[in-house]
């Protein structure tokens, strides 16, 4: 048997920083998700981190398993009545085989061994079950911002990605699933944030947290100053542009 590769830990020392910065999906997402599946009995949400996604999912479904390898985003996670939450990896679900509805993965398909994730959701999803994968890396505010932004991404954390991080960039075209695909709307996420609330989102870059621990100083302090200036005072319009992936086992 193929031995999985060890779990490569990016978020769990900036829990509390994720919970707090990263912007919510939106319910259309959700309600959408609900529709497609065979049935609203079980939804599995895979790489969890703080439960995000399971939470909206709870919602639609009559329970939703949320598994996460990392205990210090787990101990960060949303409650709710119809959500477990479970501490194991994605190649390998403490779940029955077929049971599952509809099983996602919000921004985190990337850092799967994929082949063995897919085998996976082949054995857990039931007959006509839906496997969903999502994912975001442009940001939109106004044109100055955005490349701003996005030059600091590319010019001054690049070089710290992981190399997995590739697969976001490249809207997930490489993560093949072999099942039929199922047509999706557009989704984005959208939030009216203060420069503050932009600045924490930034720092929670897995690329910041690697330029931090090399380099012993903080790569936000390039970021600040001309972004305090290209922001103003107030609060801004930001979105995030979904890719999204469907498909029915």
């Amino acid at each position: 048997m193929r031995q999985a590769p060890a779990f490569k830990d990016h978020f769990s020392a900036q829990a509390d920083a994720y919970e707090r910065f990263r912007p919510d999906y939106p319910p259309a997402l959700y309600a959408w998700l609900a529709e497609q599946a065979p049935a609203r009995h079980l939804a599995v949400d895979v790489a969890t981190g703080n439960g995000q996604a399971a939470i909206g999912l709870a919602a639609h479904f009559d329970a939703v398993i949320a598994t996460e390898p990392s205990a210090a985003q787990l101990r960060q996670a949303r409650r709710h009545a119809r959500v477990e939450y479970r501490e194991e990896r994605a190649e390998a679900m403490s779940l029955a085989a077929g049971s599952a509805d509809l099983v996602v993965v919000a921004q985190a398909a990337h850092w799967f061994d994929w082949p063995a994730f897919v085998a996976e959701c082949r054995r857990v999803l039931r007959p006509g079950g839906v496997l969903a994968i999502w994912s975001y890396a442009r940001i939109d505010v106004e044109p100055g911002i955005d490349r701003m932004i996005d030059e600091f991404s590319r010019d001054v954390v690049g070089p710290y990605w992981p190399r997995e991080r590739r697969h976001v960039d490249e809207g997930y075209r490489d993560l093949v699933v072999p099942f039929p695909a199922i047509e999706a709307p557009p989704f984005e996420m959208s939030a009216d944030w203060d420069l503050q609330s932009m600045l924490g989102y930034v720092g929670t870059w897995s690329a910041v947290q690697r330029y931090r621990v090399r380099n012993s100083r903080d790569p936000l302090t390039l970021l600040a100053l001309p972004l305090t200036v290209a922001w103003g005072a107030g609060r801004r319009h930001t979105a995030w542009p979904l890719v999204l992936k469907a498909h029915r086992c």
